[in-house]
């Protein structure tokens, strides 16, 4: 009866830990995201600064080997505006974050069981949709 008793409280404690693991462990893989979009940002930035246009920056070269968890992209590129996107890949399918040229930061989409912020002006970094 003890071991059975023994077996049955770390069971429980199993189930009550393992959702908070795995939300922690997803929390820990978002600032791949984050820290490489903003670093992204300051190579456009940089680019700017010599060009006086974002055609052809660096930040916006697309990337898929940065990062185990995100690939990255730039959308709408022209000479004044520039939006960069990370994709969540693998065990962060589902989440993706976006950055432009005048630092608006979205939460495109989140995974299963998150919110999106509201309003949706940051990047989402906890299950309720706060940043």
């Amino acid at each position: 009866i003890e071991v059975m008793v023994t077996a049955l409280i770390i069971g429980i404690l199993a189930m009550i830990a393992m959702p908070s693991y795995k939300e922690y462990v997803i929390k820990g893989k978002i600032p791949d995201a984050t820290s490489n979009l903003a670093s992204k940002r300051v190579q456009n930035e940089q680019f700017f600064q010599d060009n006086r246009t974002y055609v052809g920056a660096t930040g916006c070269t697309a990337d898929t080997t940065s990062s185990q968890f995100f690939d990255f992209s730039c959308t709408g590129v022209t000479a004044s505006a520039y939006t960069l996107q990370a994709v969540g890949k693998g065990s962060m399918a589902g989440f993706s974050y976006t950055l432009d040229q005048s630092n608006q930061r979205t939460t495109a989409s989140v995974g299963s069981g998150w919110t999106l912020p509201s309003p949706n002006t940051c990047w989402a970094t906890s299950k309720v949709g706060s940043c």
